[in-house]
């Protein structure tokens, strides 16, 4: 249980540190691209926030959809820094963010299919 609060809380912190970079994005791509990225996240947030409210079979789907939602704000991570949208450092520190959060994701899953089992 610890474990998935740790998860909303680097969560919140990469939402924090993300949604500000977001809006120095050209503004040419905020409607695409920028949009996917900021959906990616925030359905992440949501996905995890739902899987804490409920168990079973469910919480399993909503964890491994979290984790789908990861996968694709990796990517869109990858092209905003292959684009110079954000700088080597800037990209290594959100990297470092959500490799932690992968982290914690797949921890929680660990866990909850060990309960299971």
């Amino acid at each position: 249980m610890t474990q998935d609060l740790v998860l909303f809380t680097r969560t919140f912190d990469l939402l924090e540190w993300l949604l500000p970079k977001a809006e120095k994005f050209p503004r040419q791509f905020r409607a695409t691209v920028v949009q996917r990225l900021m959906d990616a996240v925030l359905d992440f947030n949501e996905a995890i926030h739902d899987a804490h409210r409920q168990g079973g079979s469910t919480r399993e789907r909503h964890l491994r959809q979290a984790d789908a939602h990861l996968d694709t704000l990796r990517v869109y991570l990858r092209l905003a820094h292959h684009w110079r949208w954000l700088s080597t450092s800037q990209y290594g520190h959100v990297s470092a963010m959500v490799a932690e959060i992968g982290r914690l994701l797949g921890g929680w899953l660990k866990v909850d299919k060990t309960d299971k089992g």
